[in-house]
């Protein structure tokens, strides 16, 4: 038995089927299947049951799949603490992204990061917060750039400054309101694109303003909310660091606790790389600090 045998294994049951799994390590499927039995053989034990579309775990396939998935991340934190013998960080640093976060990340902090560190490339998963502490739990990234309010066990996260939700649309949407700045109650018949991640922030806002906002629409992403409002369809309240993407109006909205912060999230029970653990200092960096050093 050896790691190679293992990593199939895991394919397999994490895909379902020894053609799904042979797609994913793109192997054909006969050897695959080859490596499977003779694992098998080799324990004297029947791993999983072969049904006609997807495979199904015995007693002691659960019992092989939870240590082989040890195994792996333990042989995986090897090969990087390995690579941390060199002088600066290089490999491949993890990240995980959602979209409301990538303004603030994109901003000074990776390309001072990718100065500084040259030889560190990136491979980043993108998705909502609840599926990039999913990520982290299994170890597929190393560091997640979302926003608060979150909630995840075993994890550690620094924060960036607090900046204002904004209010973004056609300016026929604010007509008759003048300034810098608007309040909830303004918006109070206006249609409102709401990306889900602050749904209940929002509406706790509003009843807290007196009022039950008109949502016209409900989403996954911010640039969705966006898109939508761009195209003159309502109001999209999302964190001020994404108003490049707007085209009409935008608004600081003035009510208390409307705000957000990003959030750097990293597990406190595994081995951080050198790679990562640089890029969290750097991103822990104030930002008047950092965008006079850049300039």
């Amino acid at each position: 038995m050896d790691l190679k045998q293992l990593a199939y294994f895991a394919a397999i049951v994490e895909e379902g089927s020894i053609s799904a799994a042979a797609k994913k390590l793109h192997i054909s499927q006969p050897p695959l299947s080859h490596q499977l039995k003779l694992l098998e053989n080799e324990l004297g034990q029947k791993l999983v049951e072969r049904g006609a579309r997807q495979v199904r775990l015995t007693d002691a396939g659960a019992i092989l799949y939870r240590r082989a998935h040890s195994l792996l991340e333990l042989a995986d934190t090897t090969v990087r603490e390995l690579e941390d013998l060199a002088e600066k960080p290089n490999g491949t640093l993890r990240l995980g992204t959602t979209s409301s976060s990538g303004p603030a990340l994109l901003g000074w902090r990776v390309t001072e990061y990718a100065k500084a560190y040259p030889g560190v490339r990136f491979e980043i998963r993108e998705g909502n917060t609840f599926q990039l502490i999913d990520l982290l739990a299994s170890g597929d990234i190393e560091v997640a750039v979302a926003r608060t309010p979150f909630y995840a066990e075993k994890t550690n996260h620094i924060e960036l400054e607090s900046e204002p939700m904004i209010a973004a649309g056609n300016a026929r949407y604010f007509s008759g309101l003048p300034g810098e700045s608007v309040f909830l109650k303004d918006l109070a018949e206006k249609p409102l694109i709401l990306y889900r991640r602050f749904e209940k922030m929002i509406l706790a806002a509003c009843k807290a303003a007196g009022f039950r906002p008109n949502v016209y629409c409900l989403n996954d992403d911010a640039r969705t909310s966006l898109m939508w409002a761009n195209a003159g369809l309502g109001i999209a309240i999302v964190p001020q660091s994404m108003r490049s993407y707007a085209d009409g109006v935008c608004r600081v909205i003035a009510d208390a606790n409307m705000t957000s912060r990003v959030v750097a999230i990293w597990r406190g029970d595994r081995y951080l790389s050198s790679a990562a653990k640089c890029f969290l200092e750097v991103f822990g960096e104030k930002d008047t600090k950092q965008r006079s050093a850049a300039k």
